[in-house]
């Protein structure tokens, strides 16, 4: 698959010119942004701009920003969102140091946990032969960071008494508040790769690309939320009734 090859050859790209030219570095980051921004836009998710770290403060106009770097820019984000080729290229273009998110519940949703806890679970699925779909990385510090695994959207049921928004659960920028497992559907967000976080924390990765299809969320439900349990039952100053899950 054409989409496919191109993601696996950025992924290969040498990370800075071998002459050490910081132009053509440069020129290279540029691109490298601007092709991961792409494939998942190929892939079908919804992208709007967000805001970008100031140091360890924000590129918005709010004084003390609680989350600095991580929030879409305008209100309407969720209509704003696009998997529109020439209108995400030209964002990326014009908007050199925005980061961006990708809205929820849409074409996909998110199942989001402690970095620790997906480790363990991204081991469990793999030798157990699951298959997975993306997987990200925001944030790479061990009890801090968080791994996203992309799945398919349960969509709107045809009864809304079986589902609720994301946001009765928490907004997607308290995140820090929630160790356990956050599901994020429609009216939530997630930063996409390569984003950038806040002072000198690693930026947001992608451990397996946003070509690969996308899973049934609840073949990795049990495993994650029992990674989760694991995780929040080793570290005792955690809210352990912090799990909400947004259906």
């Amino acid at each position: 698959m054409e989409r496919k090859s191109r993601f696996s050859q950025w992924l290969r790209r040498p990370k800075s010119g071998s002459d050490g030219d910081e132009t053509d570095t440069g020129s290279a980051a540029a691109r490298g942004r601007e092709d991961l921004l792409l494939a998942a836009a190929d892939a079908g998710f919804p992208i709007a701009p967000a805001a970008h770290p100031s140091g360890y403060g924000c590129s918005c106009a709010r004084i003390g920003c609680p989350t600095p770097g991580r929030h879409p820019v305008s209100f309407g984000w969720q209509t704003v969102a696009t998997t529109d080729r020439d209108k995400v290229a030209a964002w990326v273009r014009t908007l050199p140091q925005a980061n961006f998110i990708t809205a929820t519940g849409i074409a996909h949703d998110v199942l989001d946990v402690p970095a620790e806890a997906g480790r363990t679970a991204l081991e469990r699925l793999e030798a157990a032969s699951v298959e997975l779909g993306p997987v990200s990385l925001s944030g790479a510090g061990i009890g801090d960071g968080r791994m996203l695994f992309y799945t398919a959207t349960r969509g709107t049921p045809d009864d809304e008494d079986e589902w609720w928004p994301c946001e009765l659960d928490c907004h997607p920028e308290t995140m820090d508040e929630h160790p356990g497992l956050r599901w994020h559907c429609r009216g939530s967000y997630v930063l996409l790769p390569p984003s950038r976080l806040p002072g000198d924390r690693p930026a947001v990765s992608w451990l397996r690309g946003p070509e690969r299809p996308l899973p049934d969320p609840l073949t990795l439900l049990e495993t994650l939320t029992d990674a989760c349990a694991e995780f929040i039952g080793r570290t005792p100053d955690h809210e352990t009734a912090a799990w909400p899950i947004g259906r």
